[in-house]
C-alpha cells in the first residue's frame, strides 16, 4: 500500500471516528439517565437545602424514570460537598443542591483557601426556590415598623443587637445589610443555629432577628415577637399580614436564599437541557409549589441560561456587602 493510500485510510478512520462520537453524544444524552443520579446537598439532614432537595429528587425520579438519591455531605460551610461535585466526573450522574448562602456568599467568606469556584467548577443547570427573611423585634422594642425601628436605631446609635445563626450566616449578613442601608449601628450576637437565637428574641435578651420564617412563625402568629418586614417584593402567604420591605420603604434590602440544581462543568449541554426541562415540570407541579409555601418559601423557575447569569450578579452583590462588613472566616 503506498503513503498516500495509508495516510488516506488513517484521514478516512479519524474522521469515522469523529462522526461516531458526534452522533453518540446526542444518543447518550438521548437515553440519560440510565443509572442512579446522586444530588449532593452540602448540609446535613433536616435543614432547608435538604428539603428542597428531596423534593427536587423525587419529582426528577417521576420524571425520569430513575433513583435520583440524595447524599449529605455537610461539614466546612457547605465547601466539602460543593467542593465534592465540582470535582466529579462531568457526566450528569453527580448533581448538587446549592444553596446561595453557600454558592454566592463562601467566595468571599474564604477568599483563599476555597477550592472550588462558583461560575467555573459548575454547569447551572436550573434555579428552583427562593426564601424571603422576616425582619423580627422582640415584642417590648418600642417600635411597630421598619421606620419606627430606623428611627429609633438612629435615635439611639449602639443600643440596637442583632442575632444570626453563626457568623457569616445571610441572618449576619442581613443585619450589615440593614446598617449599611440605614446608617443604624448595631452589635451582632452570633449563635450556633436558629434555635437559641430565637429563644433569646423571645425572652428579650436580643433586638432583632431577620432569619427564613420556619423558625419564627408560631412566635409571629401569637404575638410573642413582631415582624416588620419580609425581605422580598412580594409578601408571603404564611404571615400575609407583614409587609414587604418595598412597601415598607426600604426596597434594597433585598434578602432571599435561594436553592439551584448545578452540575459538574464540562458536563454535556444537552444532559444539561434535559435535566432542566424536567427540573421545570417539577417546578410547576401543585405539589411542589404548596411545599415550598408551606415552608415560607415560593417556587420559581430559571433555566441555565438565566441561571448562569443571576449566579454572576449574586456574587458580585453579596460579595460587596460582605467585603464592606469585612466578614471573613478563615
Amino acid at each position: 500500500m503506498t503513503l498516500h493510500a495509508l495516510t488516506r485510510r488513517r484521514a478516512l478512520s479519524v474522521l469515522a471516528a469523529t462522526t461516531l462520537a458526534l452522533c453518540a453524544a446526542p444518543a447518550f444524552a438521548l437515553d440519560y439517565p440510565t443509572r442512579p443520579v446522586t444530588i449532593v446537598v452540602g448540609s446535613p439532614p433536616g435543614g432547608g437545602t435538604d428539603m428542597v432537595g428531596r423534593l427536587v429528587a423525587s419529582g426528577l425520579q417521576k420524571e425520569l424514570g430513575q433513583p435520583f438519591v440524595v447524599e449529605n455531605k455537610g461539614g466546612a460551610s457547605g465547601n466539602i460537598g460543593t467542593g465534592a461535585v465540582a470535582r466529579a466526573a462531568p457526566d450528569g450522574y453527580t448533581l448538587l443542591m446549592a444553596y446561595s448562602g453557600y454558592q454566592v456568599v463562601n467566595p468571599s467568606l474564604f477568599p483563599t483557601s476555597l477550592q472550588w469556584d462558583p461560575i467555573k467548577s459548575f454547569a447551572p443547570i436550573a434555579l428552583v426556590l427562593k426564601a424571603p427573611h422576616i425582619i423580627t423585634v422582640k415584642a417590648g422594642l418600642p417600635v411597630k415598623t421598619l421606620a419606627d425601628l430606623i428611627a429609633y436605631g438612629k435615635a439611639n446609635p449602639g443600643k440596637l443587637n442583632y442575632a444570626s445563626v453563626g457568623q457569616g450566616s445571610l441572618s449576619h449578613i442581613g443585619g450589615e445589610m440593614f446598617a449599611q442601608q440605614t446608617g443604624v449601628t448595631m452589635t451582632h450576637v452570633p449563635y450556633r443555629g436558629s434555635g437559641p437565637a430565637v429563644t433569646d428574641l423571645v425572652a428579650g435578651n436580643v433586638d432583632l432577628f431577620i432569619n427564613t420564617p420556619q423558625s419564627l412563625v408560631g412566635f409571629l402568629q401569637n404575638g410573642t415577637v413582631r415582624g416588620l418586614a419580609v425581605t422580598s417584593d412580594q409578601r408571603l402567604p404564611m404571615v400575609k399580614d407583614i409587609p414587604t420591605v418595598v412597601e415598607a420603604g426600604l426596597p434594597n434590602l433585598q434578602l432571599e436564599a435561594w436553592y439551584a440544581l448545578y452540575a459538574p462543568a464540562g458536563t454535556p449541554p444537552a444532559i444539561i437541557e434535559k435535566l432542566a426541562g424536567a427540573v421545570k415540570t417539577v417546578v410547576e407541579t401543585k405539589a411542589f409549589q404548596d411545599a415550598a409555601e408551606q415552608s415560607g418559601s415560593y417556587a420559581v423557575y430559571m433555566g441555565p441560561k438565566e441561571l448562569g447569569a443571576y449566579t454572576a450578579s449574586e456574587l458580585k452583590v453579596w460579595s460587596g456587602v460582605v467585603e464592606k462588613a469585612g466578614i471573613k472566616l478563615e
